[in-house]
């Protein structure tokens, strides 16, 4: 039986769409303008202090969601000129898709309220490393900065395992800041992976 190229592209278009509606659901929904708006008194210096704990608590929540919906419990947003504009955690489950991961996610809604793939003035805080896929999608996206956690020792592509972000051999490099909140964000995830074991 032939199948016709042109169905199977629509098809394909089809899963896209789908998936990019779920991926930028977040952005029709309303958020915490309090949080959304809290300024940085100072935009370097705040992201190694106060500014940048806020955020990534902003991301544990995200994190919260994705534990509820029984996902690993990871969550990111984006920053962009004091604003959070992109808010995910991990829907691998849901959408039954290995690409699914709050970061994947977030640079998605980030690009799309730009209208720019390029995210050079943007941070992506997110509560544990990110992987080499992840990673990856950073460089591609020119990324400004990323601030993460918890490290993964394993899996991790920023500083641990592998440090795609700060490579020379890359055309673009991502700035680093580890350890933000490291505690809370590594408590949800051995909770998390506790009941996993236990059931």
């Amino acid at each position: 039986m032939r199948t016709d190229s042109r169905s199977i592209q629509a098809g394909t278009a089809q899963i896209y769409s789908f998936r990019i509606e779920h991926k930028t659901e977040a952005l029709q929904k309303p958020t915490d303008q309090k949080a959304d708006t809290m300024d940085m008194e100072n935009s370097l210096a705040g992201w190694f202090d106060n500014a940048g704990e806020r955020y990534m608590r902003e991301a544990l929540r995200e994190a919260r969601k994705a534990a509820d919906a029984d996902e690993v419990p990871v969550g990111a947003v984006v920053v962009y000129e004091n604003r959070i504009i992109a808010r995910a955690h991990n829907q691998v489950e849901m959408l039954n898709d290995a690409t699914a991961h709050a970061e994947m996610i977030a640079l998605t809604q980030a690009s799309a309220h730009l209208n720019n793939w390029r995210l050079t003035d943007a941070t992506l805080v997110v509560t544990k490393e990110p992987c080499p896929m992840c990673c990856g999608a950073m460089v591609n996206a020119r990324l400004g900065a990323v601030i993460y956690g918890v490290p993964d020792e394993r899996y991790g592509a920023a500083r641990s395992g592998l440090n795609i972000l700060e490579n020379s051999v890359l055309n673009h490099r991502v700035q680093v800041t580890a350890g933000i909140l490291a505690d809370e964000c590594r408590e949800l995830l051995q909770v998390f992976f506790a009941k996993k074991r236990n059931k």
